[in-house]
């Protein structure tokens, strides 16, 4: 009977210390989880988000051709085009005019046939009464189209040169390298189209009329973004594709629709950028191909001036051939333009000066044939054309390997090149070429571009001429203090100039294209989200109440800390000093997700060191951590944590 009743006592005491420490939890729990007192995080609306809500204000009914609904810069990032929507009794194929200061700048498009009638208007001259006829049959009506300035630092032309007589009314799509804006320039030299966001790297138009152009938003600095946007030219989005990596530089779009794309492996165990390339599934973001440069090359090997241990490749070009079922990219950091087999990823070929190469590697370069031959140095823009030539922008950067015989900027000169190989005999023979007679004037150390129109028909652009105290300089415009920039486009036909524009700034690359490719009415279809940026990784997992953070004091203050809450990722931004040991912790139900927060200038660039400068030394920089929502669920209250301070910034992720 006694055992029973000290049994009965254990038992109950037992449950009495379960009963506590759940109530020790579940109050931990209530006054640890994130208070519903806190602020939600600001949230920055996506441009998908944003497009949507103009999109749903945009009405489509009771408008005949005499009333007819004008809408000027439908989603707000597209300021030189308009939407133009009206209905008409029967079935009729509308003829557009967006009237010109000539007739080469004039556009003219016909519509299907239809008695709902939404008509993209693209062309619009800026700060202008811009006149537009539409002919529905028999009746012509007139529309004035009022248009606003440009803004203030928008670039234009300083020179340009155009035989009319051998030009249509296409435009030159221009994309900046640093500052300035997406935009296209008619062959007057008038602005018809630009965006006002940013975008960067490369322009071009996809087998379904749309454009692909990189998002605004940085995954990692200084150039990274975190995907690319399909538009049209009234900036609609209709797919925003992510990628983990980040793009940069250049994309190609396959026969099966597919995108290669030239991207990152930011965790790589090498701590290297630019020498990866994926294969994104277009219908659904997702990557299933994956080709890493270090798998195929030896990082060391080829070096060039720019070359470092983290940037040895430097890929800024990225072209599939469907004849060769190959990928060929260009290696600037080695001088070299490498052809891979797409199946495989083995080497097949590579073209460029073999100095500095291991001897396994000297059966992959050509010997050359032929007058006048000359390599290619830090190049740009390999494609390879219907003739089955390699068409390079070469830069001309130093033209060679070997310290003591560099040329210097003054001397050098950029140039487009096109090479005839031979991959049986391993022969390469240069075929023809445009720049080296323009001489330093022409030269770019950097970014520019080669276009393929058809045969005989070619865009030379050098976009990253660089001068400083009236000289030549061998530096990109954002590091070596430049006084002057210029951008240098020329198209040839037959080995004559028939187009040329000079501007003064830097642009990455050129495209030539018209404004209309369809006669379709204009559909709202439904934006998609696809990809990925994926997980962010965590430093460290703690778990238990926080108890010792603090408010926000003016120590905290000081750092300027800002953040903002994105569809798919949380923002930190902050200034702090090289020395100072910066954390981020979410905190939620007794669990401490820790991110790291280095400060560090431009941990993945290609052209920078980082090195602090006397003042940054002394007030810090201005530094951005982007925490990815993949794998997170629920709100989490969200910890600064700076050297030895905890800080409660009061704010909730949810």
């Amino acid at each position: 009977m006694k055992n029973k009743l000290n049994k009965a006592k254990k038992k109950l005491f037992m449950l009495i210390i379960i009963f506590i420490i759940l109530l020790i939890v579940t109050v931990f729990l209530i006054l640890n989880k994130p208070s519903t007192n806190k602020e939600n995080i600001k949230y920055v609306k996506s441009m998908i988000e944003e497009q949507t809500l103009l999109e749903n204000k945009i009405k489509t009914v009771d408008f005949d051709l005499n009333n007819p609904n004008v809408i000027l810069n439908p989603y707000g990032n597209s300021p030189l085009a308009a939407l133009v929507i009206f209905d008409t009794d029967k079935e009729i194929s509308p003829i557009v005019t967006i009237k010109g200061k000539d007739e080469l700048s004039t556009f003219t498009q016909e519509f299907e046939k239809s008695k709902k009638h939404i008509l993209p208007i693209y062309g619009l001259y800026p700060d202008y009464e811009n006149i537009i006829t539409i002919k529905c049959g028999e009746v012509v009506k007139e529309l004035k189209i009022k248009t606003d300035k440009l803004p203030e630092d928008f670039i234009l032309p300083e020179k340009v040169y155009a035989d009319k007589n051998k030009l249509n009314n296409d435009l030159y799509f221009f994309t900046p390298s640093s500052k300035g804006y997406t935009c296209a320039y008619d062959i007057n030299g008038d602005v018809r189209w630009y965006l006002t966001n940013y975008a960067l790297w490369k322009i071009d138009r996809l087998k379904n009329g749309n454009l692909l152009v990189s998002t605004e938003r940085l995954v990692n600095p200084p150039y990274y973004m975190t995907g690319l946007y399909e538009i049209d030219l009234l900036g609609k989005i209709y797919n925003e594709y992510s990628l983990e990596g980040g793009y940069h530089h250049d994309y190609y779009e396959m026969e099966n629709g597919n995108f290669l794309i030239a991207s990152d492996d930011f965790n790589n165990e090498s701590g290297t950028v630019e020498d990866y390339v994926v294969e994104m599934d277009r219908k659904t973001g997702k990557i299933i191909r994956k080709f890493d440069l270090k798998d195929v090359l030896k990082m060391e090997d080829g070096q060039s001036e720019n070359w470092s241990s983290y940037d040895w490749f430097h890929n800024n070009s990225v072209w599939y051939d469907k004849n060769t079922n190959s990928i060929t990219l260009s290696g600037r950091h080695k001088d070299a333009v490498i052809n891979i087999d797409y199946k495989t990823g083995k080497l097949n070929w590579i073209i460029g000066d073999s100095t500095n190469w291991d001897e396994e590697y000297q059966k992959y370069f050509f010997t050359p044939v032929g007058d006048n031959f000359e390599w290619q140095w830090s190049q740009h823009a390999a494609m390879i054309t219907p003739e089955g030539y390699v068409f390079i922008l070469d830069n001309g950067n130093n033209k060679s390997k070997i310290k003591e015989e560099y040329v210097p900027a003054e001397k050098s000169y950029t140039r487009g090149v096109m090479y005839k190989i031979d991959t049986d005999k391993m022969t390469i023979e240069q075929v023809w070429e445009y720049g080296k007679e323009r001489g330093s004037s022409f030269y770019s150390p950097y970014i520019s571009d080669v276009d393929y129109l058809k045969e005989n028909h070619y865009i030379v652009h050098s976009g990253g001429i660089v001068y400083k105290d009236g000289k030549n300089s061998n530096y990109p415009a954002g590091l070596g203090g430049a006084d002057k920039l210029v951008s240098d486009t020329v198209e040839l036909l037959n080995n004559e100039v028939i187009f040329e524009i000079v501007l003064p700034t830097n642009n990455y690359r050129t495209e030539k294209m018209s404004l209309y490719v369809s006669n379709k009415n204009y559909e709202f279809k439904n934006s998609k989200e696809l990809g990925s940026l994926g997980e962010t990784e965590i430093s460290n997992v703690k778990f238990g109440p926080i108890l010792n953070a603090i408010k926000m004091d003016e120590k905290y203050k000081s750092h300027e800390i800002n953040i903002t809450e994105e569809k798919d990722r949380l923002v930190v931004n902050g200034r702090f000093k090289k020395e100072d040991k910066v954390e981020i912790i979410l905190y939620s139900n007794l669990k401490q997700l820790v991110y790291d927060f280095p400060v560090t200038k431009k941990p993945y660039t290609a052209l920078c060191v980082d090195l602090f400068t006397e003042e940054e030394n002394k007030n810090g920089i201005s530094v951005t951590k982007y925490v990815n929502k993949e794998g997170l669920s629920g709100a989490y209250s969200v910890y600064i944590k700076i050297n030895n301070n905890l800080y409660d910034t009061a704010l909730v992720l949810k």
